[in-house]
């Protein structure tokens, strides 16, 4: 087995074994693309947090630094308006299709989320606080991507479950 293919067996693996079945648990009116793209737009958020702290600490003066930051941050708006109008391809009772297609950034943003979490662990005291949301930001943008990800359930097995669950319960009352 290549160095490749044991990634791939590692995101499948945390696809299939932790955030399926995590999904698999959640409400029916609270499906795992949804809590996933609440995850997605609050990594925006940390981010922006993050960026206006580091601003704010170095009292705007290094202004390409600035800019950089500002402009990472627009294309993090972009992914996330992409993924909001790509929805629609996630239907109930069909492969997800986000599943291939973001495989690649699954992979690709684990090792910089433990980059930033060790960053912001051994960065100087007056940058605790920005680097620890933007640690944050990252390690809610992984999850979020993880649910995004996930297989939604069909209907057909919902209404299964409440049907068997109702009849269980006038059993058990009688």
């Amino acid at each position: 087995m290549s160095l490749g293919e044991r990634i791939t067996a590692i995101d499948s693996w945390l696809l299939d074994k932790a955030c399926q079945p995590l999904a698999d648990r959640l409400p029916e009116k609270l499906n795992a693309l949804d809590l996933g793209m609440s995850f997605q737009l609050g990594s925006l958020l940390f981010s922006a947090v993050s960026i206006i702290a580091v601003f704010v600490l170095n009292g705007m003066s290094d202004f390409s630094n600035m800019i950089f930051n500002v402009l990472i941050w627009g294309l993090c708006i972009t992914f996330f308006v992409a993924l909001t109008r790509m929805r629609v391809l996630v239907k109930p009772g069909h492969p997800n299709p986000f599943r291939y297609m973001l495989q690649g950034v699954r992979l690709m943003s684990i090792p910089f989320t433990l980059y930033t979490l060790y960053q912001a662990y051994t960065v100087p005291p007056p940058y605790f606080m920005p680097m620890w949301f933007n640690a944050l930001s990252n390690l809610v943008f992984v999850v979020g991507l993880y649910l995004i990800s996930c297989q939604p359930r069909p209907p057909q097995a919902r209404a299964r479950e409440d049907v068997w669950t109702r009849h269980l319960r006038e059993v058990g009352t009688n």
